[in-house]
């Protein structure tokens, strides 16, 4: 009988934990879809610093999530550069999953010789889950009020990436 009653509790805590992860962290105000508010983060960045995603309220923004073996990525990231270059009013935050990567000198290598003058973060938090990428690359374009206008899975070109920030207000 003992058993069972600790049994049971160990259950109904076990429960209560995994009702906690699921919709206890989560601000529901917040999401991953078009018309949801941008989850927060803050990451380090590749030169030493660090970027929190709420400190661009009021400015467009888009959140790229990449990694140097993704060869899709490795496609953009030009057309991400000369989009940056082009248009210094939208901040471009490019998310590298940095756990998945052989090492962080090959991100600087790969950001070096590319001539990458975005902010690289780097993800060693997992931000990636939060945000539910599943697809590499994904990414995020984010209104002056910090919600999702669009979300983009794989690779853009220039162009999309104009078409969707004239739409974002």
């Amino acid at each position: 009988m003992v058993k069972k009653i600790i049994a049971i509790a160990f259950l109904v805590a076990l429960s209560g934990y995994a009702i906690f992860q699921v919709f206890g962290e989560k601000d529901p105000a917040t999401g991953t879809q078009p018309g949801e508010k941008a989850i927060d983060f803050e990451l380090s960045t590749l030169d030493g610093k660090t970027a929190q995603l709420s400190d661009y309220e009021g400015k467009k923004v888009i959140v790229n999530f990449w990694a140097t073996w993704c060869g899709p990525c490795r496609a953009e990231m030009p057309e991400m550069q000369k989009f940056h270059t082009e248009n210094e009013d939208v901040v471009m935050l490019a998310v590298n999953l940095t756990d998945s990567e052989p090492s962080l000198d090959t991100v600087k290598e790969y950001v070096e010789e590319g001539g990458y003058t975005f902010p690289i973060l780097l993800d060693k938090e997992d931000i990636f889950r939060h945000y539910q990428v599943l697809t590499m690359p994904s990414t995020f374009f984010i209104d002056s009020e910090g919600i999702i206008s669009y979300m983009h899975l794989g690779p853009m070109t220039y162009e999309l990436m104009e078409e969707q920030v004239a739409k974002m207000n």
